[in-house]
């Protein structure tokens, strides 16, 4: 049986919480209140960035929990200088990370194949999540597809099931899980939901089976200018052992 630790799926009743993580206090605070990962990122302005080598070792001295570390030089989704990512990456592997989030699409709302493959190359062996990039994708079916054909492709997807978060897109979330949960071609990664979730999301995505969840403000009572809160991390680790299959 996995245990909450690995990139594999947790005992069933057990719904995975991965809280976004910007310094060593963010994540000592996420673990005290439950959280089962971290999402590492910097600059949350332009919406989570590279961490620099040293944050992420400061953050791995200070918790014991799974880490994932953003590959983003730059807001929005373009790959950018693929080189300098990975440069980054490998870097960041030297330090001892071995999970990692990224996501690119082209102009036209594809998934960046060639920027993918030229860092899932540094990163072989490591597990990794797609992020919201699927959210913004023309096609997020003809996405996960050709995702899936890549070598190496990732464990997880991060998704609201719409651009505008998972308000309006929790009928695609629960069409998505059926899917993944009939083993359609593309569909295998796990869905780690986030993006304007709320606790009064979880029943509902409970009761469908989806057992992944992200947050980073629902974290810090005072928005981003403020820490992580124990507190308020343990309120959403209590109520997903509440609301379970």
């Amino acid at each position: 049986m996995s245990n909450h630790l690995g990139g594999t799926h947790p005992r069933r009743h057990h719904a995975l919480l991965e809280v976004i993580a910007l310094d060593p206090q963010d994540a000592v605070a996420a673990q005290n209140g439950g959280a089962d990962r971290l999402e590492l990122v910097t600059d949350i302005a332009a919406d989570g960035l590279t961490p620099p080598r040293a944050v992420f070792a400061a953050i791995r001295a200070a918790v014991t929990l799974p880490l994932r570390v953003m590959l983003r030089h730059h807001d929005g989704f373009a790959a950018g200088d693929v080189d300098a990512l990975r440069a980054d990456a490998a870097a960041l592997r030297a330090e001892g990370a071995d999970e990692f989030v990224l996501g690119f699409l082209t102009p036209d709302g594809r998934p960046d194949l060639t920027a993918v493959r030229a860092l899932t190359d540094v990163l072989e062996g490591c597990r990794w999540t797609f992020h919201r990039a699927l959210d913004h994708a023309a096609d997020r079916d003809a996405l996960r597809k050709e995702l899936a054909a890549l070598p190496g492709g990732p464990d997880t997807f991060l998704t609201a099931g719409s651009a505008a978060g998972v308000a309006e897109g929790l009928p695609v979330l629960l069409d998505e899980h059926v899917r993944t949960t009939a083993g359609e071609p593309g569909y295998a990664p796990r869905m780690l939901v986030g993006g304007g979730l709320t606790l009064d999301h979880l029943p509902t995505l409970r009761a469908a089976g989806l057992d992944a969840f992200h947050i980073g403000g629902a974290a810090r009572p005072h928005g981003w200018s403020g820490p992580v809160d124990a507190a308020a991390v343990r309120r959403w680790r209590t109520a997903l052992d509440g609301a379970r299959e």
